[in-house]
């Protein structure tokens, strides 16, 4: 059987920090069965971070993992009445991740008076004390992702081809600024796609 990605080495899965801005597509569609899921490609077209949800959509846990299949981050949804929040789970080189205390939580601030249409999200990392380091603004067709300066970590909007023609709404732009853990951005916009139904 041919692979789907056959050029696995060009890629270095051990450094997710880049001096530069990164681009990424995002393909919303799992590689396996074109089911729940996510696919994305950096800027050379090779796959370098994929969710494959075998559930249904709502699904309580999903998997970010490498182009190699390693999982990087368990994030589950930690539904409870009124507030609902989603924690993220690290994973270690060997595989090995703790299941006790999460890596990052994300958390939807209420009471927020502004854009009907946006939603607001504190992202606290470590869990270790109630700092937000994150914020994440969340709207009908882009999503932000801001430091507690405001200053801004990474983007995500529909993407556009060279000559102005909209992609589909499955097809989306991921950029992610100078010095940023993308694997961690990643791991926030699989968050969003999880509030919006669409992993």
């Amino acid at each position: 059987m041919s692979r789907v990605y056959s050029n696995l080495r060009t890629i270095n899965i051990s450094n997710y920090v880049s001096p530069r801005r990164e681009t990424f597509t995002l393909w919303m569609k799992s590689l396996v069965y074109h089911g729940n899921g996510c696919t994305a490609y950096n800027s050379n077209g090779q796959i370098v971070y994929r969710i494959d949800n075998y559930n249904i959509k709502r699904s309580k846990e999903v998997h970010l993992m490498d182009c190699n299949g390693k999982v990087l981050f368990s994030i589950r949804n930690r539904k409870v009445p009124v507030f609902g929040h989603w924690d993220g789970y690290k994973w270690s080189y060997d595989g090995i991740t703790s299941k006790e205390k999460p890596w990052f939580q994300v958390k939807k601030i209420h009471n927020v008076l502004r854009g009907e249409n946006v939603n607001y999200y504190s992202v606290i990392l470590g869990c270790n004390s109630e700092a937000t380091c994150y914020n994440i603004i969340l709207a009908t067709k882009s999503i932000k992702i801001v430091d507690q300066h405001g200053g801004l970590v990474a983007e995500v909007k529909q993407k556009q081809a060279s000559s102005g023609v909209l992609f589909g709404d499955d097809v989306l732009t991921l950029v992610v600024e100078p010095h940023v853990d993308q694997s961690l951005a990643m791991a926030l916009v699989t968050v969003c796609g999880l509030i919006h139904h669409r992993i």
